[in-house]
Parts: C-alpha cells; sequence; structure tokens
C-alpha cells in the first residue's frame, strides 16, 4: 500500500535492524553538508521506529530514551503509559505538563520503571502523529521471577493500528474545515500490515512462525486512534493472563476485546492440526456510527508448512456484538495473590460524576455553521497556550480557573431519548483541585446528547480499579453495593460501555495525574482541534512542588451528522 502520509519512513524501517542504524551512522559520518540534514532525520525516524524497549524490573533502569523529529509542526511527548509514581513530572499531553516539541528539534527522556511489569506502550502526543508514530514497551519481571502463569515458550508483539491513505494530518484538517468529524481510517493493520485481504501483495502481511507443542505469549497492544477491536486466532483459544501491564485471574476465550490504549497478554499454545491460521482484528461498534468496518489479518504458521496453503479465518463476534462485549469485560478480575495484591481504596475522600457528551456549537466559517464540541459536565476544555504544570508552578495567573464543577450543572434522564436541541456547550480552561494522598471515585456516564456510544477512557500516569459499571444511568443510591472491591480489573484504560457508566478509584498519590477519553484527536491537539477535547484538569493541594495534577477526557469522534 502507497502512502501519502507522512508515517512512510517509518514505514519504510518497519523492519530495521541495528545493522541498518549502524550503516545511516556510517553515511553520516562520511556525508557531506547538503546530505547530513536528510540522512540525520532518517536517523531519527528510525531510532524511533525501533523503539521497542525491553526491560528488566529492577530499582533502577532507563527504560526508553526517545528523541523524536516531529514529521510536521510539533510533536508531543511521546508517552510510555507506565505509573507516575517514580516519574519526574515530564510527563503527559503537551500544554499540561510541559510545551510539545519543536519542529527539527529532539527530546530525550530518561525514567525509571519500578514495581511494574508487562506489556506497555509509547506513542506521539499531539495531533494525530499517533497513527504512525507508537511502538511497545515490555517491561520482564525481576531476573529470576517466573510470571505466574505457564512459562511460554516464546513471545510476540501484537500492535493492532490504524491506516489512511492520505497524510493523516490532512484528514483532520479537511474534518475542522467542515465542521464534521475526519474521515474513518482505510484499514486496520496488525504489526504495521493490513494483510491479503486489502488489495496488496504478500509481503504487507504479517507472520508469525510456531512449532507444534509449544507455548505462545501473545503481547496485544492496540494502537488505533478510535476503534475498540475483536482480536482471535483461528482454531486456538487464548488465555487471558494480563491486562494493561497488571496481572489477571486466567481465563479462556476464543476472542478478546481491545479499546484504543489497552494491552492484553494471552497465552496461545500450538496444539492444532499443522497449518496456516489467520489472526484477524475488526472493530466494535454497537452504535449506529460510522466505522472502519475492515478486517486486518495476520497468519500463524506451522514450521514446516508451506505458503501455498490457505489460512483459515477465525469466527469474530459480530461488530454489534454487546452481550460479548460485556460478558468478556465482566471476566477480567486482578489475580489478587499475596505476590500481586489487588489494593482497592475502600475509602473514598472525593466522589466524582462527569457526563459525557457532544454538543454543536457555532462555526462561521465550517461548511454547515456549526461545529462538534465534545465536553465533560457540559463543559468544553479550551487548550492553552502554556504548559498548565508551569503556569502553576510559576504562578502565571490568567492561564486556568480552579473551578471544574464534580457534577454536571443540571441533571437529566442521561441515555433517555436522544436530545437534539439546545445542544450548545461552555468552554473554559478550568481544573478542579484534589487533595494529595486522597482516593478519588471517578463515576463516567455516557449520554445521549445526540447518541449514545461507547468511549474508551485512559489515565495518564495511573492505574485504577474499575470498581462497576453497567447500562442506563447510574444510580448513587443502589449501584454502589454491587461494586467490586476484592479483585476489580486494575489497569489504566477502560472502555466506558454505549449508553452505560463505569465507576473507577485511585490513590492520588504520584506524578502527573492524567487522563484521557479519545476523540479521535489523539491527546494533543493544537487549535480547532481542541474543541473535539474534552478535558478537566486536577491540582493537588499537597505534595511535592504543589503538585499538578492533568485529568483529560475525550470521547471517540466518530461519524456523527
Amino acid at each position: 500500500m502507497e502512502s501519502k502520509s507522512s508515517g512512510s519512513l517509518l514505514d519504510q524501517s518497519f523492519s530495521a535492524s541495528d545493522i541498518e542504524m549502524e550503516v545511516l551512522k556510517q553515511q553520516l559520518a562520511m556525508a557531506d553538508d547538503e546530505d547530513k540534514a536528510a540522512l540525520e532525520a532518517e536517523r531519527r525516524m528510525l531510532q524511533l521506529a525501533l523503539l521497542e524497549a525491553f526491560a528488566q524490573q529492577r530499582q533502577l533502569v532507563v527504560a526508553a530514551n526517545i528523541a523524536v523529529l516531529a514529521l510536521s509542526g510539533c510533536l508531543g511527548f511521546a508517552s510510555c503509559r507506565c505509573s507516575s509514581e517514580k516519574i519526574p513530572v515530564r510527563y503527559g499531553p503537551a500544554y499540561i505538563t510541559q510545551c510539545p516539541i519543536q519542529n527539527g528539534h529532539s527530546y530525550t527522556y530518561d525514567f525509571n520503571v519500578t514495581g511494574q511489569r508487562g506489556t506497555l506502550w509509547w506513542h506521539a502526543h499531539i495531533f494525530w502523529l499517533r497513527a504512525t508514530v507508537y511502538g511497545a514497551i515490555v517491561v520482564m519481571p525481576k531476573q529470576g521471577t517466573p510470571f505466574p502463569f505457564p512459562q511460554p515458550d516464546r513471545e510476540t508483539n501484537i500492535v493492532l493500528g490504524e491506516w489512511w491513505n492520505n497524510d493523516v494530518e490532512e484528514v483532520v484538517k479537511q474534518g475542522n474545515k467542515l465542521g464534521l468529524p475526519p474521515n474513518t481510517s482505510d484499514a486496520h493493520t496488525i504489526n504495521g500490515k493490513p494483510g491479503p485481504l486489502f488489495p496488496c501483495s504478500e509481503k504487507h502481511t504479517f507472520a508469525m512462525e510456531v512449532e507444534q507443542g509449544k507455548t505462545y505469549l501473545l503481547r496485544i497492544i492496540n494502537a488505533a486512534l478510535n476503534d475498540e477491536l475483536f482480536f482471535a486466532v483461528a482454531g486456538h483459544n487464548m488465555t487471558v493472563v494480563e491486562i494493561d501491564a497488571v496481572y489477571t485471574k486466567p481465563f479462556t476465550t476464543q476472542a478478546i476485546l481491545i479499546a484504543p490504549g489497552q494491552t492484553t497478554n494471552v497465552l496461545v499454545q500450538a496444539n492444532q492440526a499443522p497449518g496456516r491460521y489467520f489472526m484477524a482484528a475488526r472493530p466494535f461498534m454497537d452504535a449506529p456510527l460510522t466505522v472502519d468496518n475492515k478486517t486486518a489479518t495476520a497468519i500463524l504458521q506451522y514450521k514446516g508448512i508451506p505458503n501455498t496453503i490457505l489460512p483459515i479465518l477465525p469466527k469474530l463476534p459480530l461488530p454489534n456484538d454487546t452481550a460479548f462485549a460485556l460478558s468478556y469485560n465482566a471476566k477480567l478480575r486482578s489475580l489478587n495473590s499475596p505476590l500481586y495484591p489487588a489494593n482497592v481504596p475502600l475509602k473514598v475522600d472525593r466522589r466524582l460524576f462527569y457526563t459525557i457528551g457532544l454538543g454543536i456549537n457555532p462555526c462561521p466559517t465550517c461548511l454547515n455553521g456549526t461545529r462538534l464540541s465534545a465536553s465533560l459536565n457540559n463543559i468544553t476544555f479550551v487548550m492553552p497556550h502554556i504548559g498548565l504544570l508551569q503556569a502553576h508552578y510559576f504562578n502565571i495567573r490568567g492561564v486556568y480557573t480552579a473551578d471544574f464543577p464534580d457534577r454536571p450543572p443540571q441533571p437529566f434522564n442521561y441515555t433517555g431519548a436522544p436530545l437534539t436541541a439546545n445542544l450548545g456547550t461552555t468552554s473554559g480552561t478550568r481544573l478542579s483541585k484534589i487533595a494529595f494522598n486522597s482516593t478519588a471515585e471517578l463515576v463516567l456516564q455516557d449520554t445521549n446528547l445526540q447518541i449514545v456510544e461507547s468511549h474508551p477512557f485512559h489515565l495518564h500516569g495511573y492505574n485504577f480499579f474499575v470498581v462497576g459499571t453497567g447500562i442506563g444511568n447510574f444510580d448513587p443510591a443502589k449501584d454502589p453495593a454491587k461494586f467490586n472491591l476484592v479483585d476489580p480489573p486494575e489497569r489504566n484504560t477502560v472502555g466506558e460501555p454505549t449508553g452505560g457508566w463505569t465507576a473507577i478509584r485511585s490513590l492520588v498519590h504520584a506524578l502527573p495525574f492524567g487522563a484521557a477519553y479519545r476523540v479521535g484527536f489523539e491527546d494533543c491537539i493544537c487549535g480547532r482541534e481542541w474543541k473535539g477535547t474534552r478535558s478537566v484538569h486536577f491540582a493537588s493541594s499537597k505534595g511535592p512542588s504543589s503538585l499538578l495534577i492533568d485529568f483529560f477526557l475525550r470521547p471517540k469522534y466518530k461519524g456523527h451528522g
């Protein structure tokens, strides 16, 4: 597949090795001034593409040295989605903790990974650059510490993504000019390749060789911008053993559901008749919205089987299979063993209730004279021109206000009949203060403003416990009694259900605190695109350097009319 996008450099170096990096270094040493700039850009992009860090969990680990060259404009810092307890404050979306990396500049980020092990990932943090700028981070257990599940014979990273034939930044700009959602992707990918169901040659299919009788650990990452994805391996069951770098109670399934930003580790036994079997991924969408419903495929191939054997396709759940989605998520439980306890906060210091909506605001320059505006508690976040942490630390006034409400200003039947009138939102750079070392419970409530839909939610630098979820309106009098406070799933990203709610709990004890809801505008978007972003930010009143905590939330930005 030819690409007009700036991600083509990444595709050229997708299978690059350390040898290629060494060759580039030698070319740089011999090049004249005219060629050095182009070679240096290629070296940096190759370095970015090769960032698939395998760290050994110990007291001091440099997990990543990220030196990036922006594709165009500025590049938000590449987040590693690691726990921020021992990580410096320069982590998270641009203009929250710091200003973005400018075009032509690099940024090196050294940090410790402590008390974590498992599959994480890093990605760009501004505009839609995350469509191609991302990769895996694998943190291995301490030397001599076994997995709390059968030891696999081998491991493989499976990174799911989305692909646009056009420059993704131009796709966003076009949507902005029209005041409409950007176009959906043209394909989904597995390890950067869409597979043979697309009009591509064999080289655009990822293949994984397995040996009969061996067990494989698949580290699956959903790096797609917008889509929750089903994933399955034809003829083979999967045993889920980890989510978002947290061990789970193992359970067996024929398919998994993975939201944007989530990771899932599964064990697969090569115990079927030797042959070729498709691995496949396609979207889950149980709302009447436009989605790229194409299926990406890769091949699991038994050793010694020729490529002429046609692979078998797996039976994926239907694209709108809500029952499977709810059932699958209900099976996720923390391992909660003596070595890996689930330290669920039982005492709550602050209860927050946020409604998620998609409003319509005037836009004189847009095609229909209006623009879709995401909101939390009917407030659309306005991105500042200086980092919020910088403004807080240097006491710069006029950048933000600390008055974000804990609850929506006007309660209503959130998931009742669709609301199609009076959909304007208020705007502001508004924060909410949370006490350091306190426990926060947040209930995220979907609303039927135009239409209900699911909303993947990410907490920057923090894990949280998903203590409850349900369909319809959250009932504060009845639903808390059903919360799982024993072994709820612990993760950093959760898919809030269509027309429903999710309750999470987290201890506010570290630097920094940030969250994200996907609109399709990933993490850091300058100018008009911020109108598709809904945010609230938290500042801690105690703790190191009067800790500023950012809480960044977005819904998925789909095909609303």
